[in-house]
């Protein structure tokens, strides 16, 4: 109590002064707080004057703190747009793919050859999806075998005419053969007899001939008349004209002779080929007609046969239709349902190429400039997975992108222009497409 009336005591002309001296909040608290313990104990001096220093340390600790955050606050939110200046780097990434797309190649009823889920992994060549047309065109088939089916009714007929024509054709062969050596002995004979004429003729010519030598000396002397000198005379030349007869008809049965061995007969009382020869090659005319038909029959017999089976094929491709992946990858978009009608060229599936795999990013104008294609880059993944090399393939700058990619890399929209890098790595054909990042370019100077 004394102390506080020795303070309600102490002069207001010095508290005054005090209170222009240390206009703060802070300066009137010490002032207050030294002119209330001026008089305490001397033991209690060293306590106060701890205490104050404290209290006097925690404004510069508390501005220094502030400092330091956004010190640190500068430093992370400044580096990234300064290691977009230093590097040669794209402002957005995007793992990415091609699709390919399976149509329906005939029109028809969808089913399911196998279960197949949403994001389901497919080897190439899977059959996934299977188009039945019960109501195929099979007009053309059945044409093709109806006109087989004809033909080989046919054939057994055409092939016994033929069998028929070829018997007579050898009886007919065998009469016109014997005929002609009967007529080659006959006319074999008759030179034969010809010559037999005429080795008379020439010995009638003989005696003739010496009967008129001795006549021609007698009718000298006398001794025979010029009547039987004629006579005789005559006779001679009867005999020549008789042997030249011979010889000539010898030389008509030797022409004779040699037609009938060629195969030609000559005669008065018939042509030069008997009905027996003449029937043998009609039948033999009709057999070659017969044999010609039956083998245009088996050729026709052939061909359609050929033809009903391409016909088989492509009535079985017009009526089922299996449809199978083409490369290797994963399920995108299921865009029919077991049980649907579709028509043809529609499309049925599409699937995630991922042995295509692309990064396609946008970049600002000046990286764009820069960038040449073959450059090597590195897709750097956000979630801090291992980074995928590649090289620059496509830079289509502010033109529309390929439409066949999984993510359209319009979406990509910070920069319009825009790059897409094919990688190297194998990690790339896991199918993660979507994966964000960013890809870094090498400079010209030091590009691989």
């Amino acid at each position: 109590m004394a102390d506080r009336s020795r303070a309600a005591s102490v002069d207001p002309g010095s508290a005054a002064s005090s209170q222009d001296t240390k206009t703060d909040a802070k300066g009137l608290q010490d002032a207050l707080h030294e002119q209330l313990f001026a008089n305490d104990e001397a033991g209690h001096a060293p306590d106060a004057q701890t205490s104050q220093e404290p209290t006097r340390r925690w404004p510069h600790l508390r501005r220094g703190a502030k400092i330091a955050i956004g010190l640190a606050i500068i430093a992370v939110f400044g580096w990234l747009p300064l290691r977009a200046v230093w590097e040669n780097s794209s402002v957005e990434a995007v793992l990415n793919s091609r699709i390919v797309t399976l149509r329906a190649p005939i029109g028809g009823r969808v089913s399911a050859a196998q279960h197949v889920t949403d994001q389901a992994k497919l080897d190439a060549g899977t059959v996934v999806l299977r188009v039945v047309n019960s109501r195929g065109d099979r007009t053309r088939l059945d044409d093709l075998r109806r006109q087989k089916s004809r033909l080989e009714n046919e054939r057994p007929s055409l092939a016994a005419k033929l069998a028929s024509a070829q018997s007579a054709q050898k009886d007919l062969a065998r009469q016109a053969a014997q005929f002609r050596d009967g007529r080659v002995l006959q006319l074999e004979a008759r030179i034969a007899e010809i010559q037999t004429s005429i080795e008379a003729a020439a010995a009638r010519r003989d005696e003739a001939s010496a009967a008129v030598e001795r006549a021609s000396s007698l009718a000298k002397s006398g001794n025979v008349s010029t009547v039987e000198l004629a006579r005789l005379t005559r006779e001679l030349s009867v005999s020549q004209q008789t042997e030249l007869g011979a010889r000539k008809r010898l030389d008509a049965a030797k022409v004779e002779l040699t037609a009938a061995q060629n195969g030609s007969f000559l005669g008065d009382s018939y042509n030069d080929r008997p009905s027996s020869v003449q029937r043998e090659e009609e039948m033999r005319q009709r057999a070659g007609d017969l044999d010609a038909d039956l083998a245009r029959t088996d050729t026709e017999i052939a061909w359609l046969a050929n033809e009903i089976i391409v016909e088989e094929v492509r009535f079985a491709d017009l009526s089922e239709a299996n449809i199978t992946t083409p490369v290797a990858g994963r399920v995108w978009e299921m865009m029919t349902s077991p049980g649907e009608d579709v028509q043809a060229g529609q499309p049925l599936l599409k699937v995630l190429d991922c042995s295509g795999a692309v990064i396609t990013a946008n970049v600002t104008e000046s990286v764009y400039n820069r960038l040449q294609l073959g450059d090597s880059a590195t897709f750097e993944p956000n979630d801090d997975g291992a980074p995928i090399s590649g090289t620059v393939v496509n830079l289509t700058g502010a033109a529309g992108a390929p439409a066949n990619l999984a993510i359209n890399p319009d979406a990509l929209s910070k920069e319009p222009y825009r790059v897409t890098v094919a990688p190297r790595d194998a990690a790339s054909h896991a199918c993660t497409v979507g994966r964000t990042g960013r890809v870094v370019f090498n400079r010209p100077e030091t590009a691989s």
